[in-house]
């Protein structure tokens, strides 16, 4: 293996450590915000601040760990920062694994707030669980492909993420039907927070798929550092938007609708 290809340079590899520890920092900071808010609002939309503080405690330790893996995997030489030899190689196998933990959870919270309850409730249950397990399931599956990596195989990297793309899809069809609903029982300032987080949703998530994608830019002549830089900028981006943003505005919301059914916060 031709260790050259893989050089980081001081700045890129400082990019990646700091991109990584802001975004574990910033779950441990909205776990805080979740536990102290959660009487905030009534009991029946209590479990979605419940759900974000799983989200964050999840987070915040494989995105601890994703750090720990880039600083173990490469060593200074002087000049920038090479694979180190013996050392795991670098993967983004840590992130899926908090989703697959983190993604049924973040859409069946959204379920509590749209007051969506009974039949609907589980059926939404059930959907949100299969759809986000097998979608995260067939991306970890191609990200051992990507290009980059010694077994790199543009065909099954391609395969596996098309295959998750479709259950991205059918993921995004059932989250606009959910938040149209629970917009259409709220009003006032509470209706607009609730259905801003659609477009937020949108923006959000489509950055998985293209940081996801990002590798290929290696076939096209651009350098590993420039890849892999911006893939785990995006997906540290995404995940602090998708995460933490999105359960702050659902936690305002309840709190909102909360108060509007004469709900006060003791003391």
């Amino acid at each position: 293996m031709n260790t050259e290809l893989f050089t980081i340079s001081i700045e890129g590899f400082e990019i990646v450590n700091h991109i990584l520890t802001l975004g574990y920092a910033t779950m441990a900071a909205a776990l805080f915000f979740f536990i102290l808010t959660k009487k905030n609002c009534l009991p029946k939309y209590r479990m979605s601040s419940v759900i974000s503080v799983v989200v964050m405690v999840s987070a915040f330790l494989l995105l601890f760990i994703q750090k720990e893996s880039w600083t173990a995997a490469y060593a200074f030489n002087g000049a920038a920062y090479v694979l180190n030899p013996g050392a795991d190689l670098f993967t983004n196998g840590y992130r899926y694994l908090n989703w697959l933990i983190d993604v049924p959870m973040l859409l069946i919270q959204i379920l509590f707030v749209a007051e969506i309850v009974g039949s609907d409730r589980v059926r939404y249950m059930t959907r949100f669980s299969v759809s986000g397990c097998m979608m995260i399931l067939l991306g970890y599956i191609g990200q051992f492909y990507e290009p980059g990596r010694l077994n790199e195989s543009i065909f099954w990297w391609a395969f596996w993420g098309l295959a998750s793309t479709g259950f991205f899809i059918y993921v995004l069809i059932l989250i606009t039907r959910v938040i149209k609903e629970g917009a259409a029982k709220m009003d006032g300032p509470a209706q607009s927070l609730f259905s801003a987080i659609l477009p937020l949703f949108y923006i959000s998530w489509w950055l998985y798929p293209i940081a996801y994608a990002a590798p290929v830019l290696m076939e096209a002549g651009v350098s590993y550092q420039f890849t892999i830089v911006s893939q785990q900028v995006i997906y540290t981006i995404a995940d602090i938007s998708s995460k933490v943003v999105y359960g702050v505005m659902l936690t305002v919301t309840a709190s909102m609708i909360s108060e509007k059914q004469g709900y006060a916060v003791d003391g």
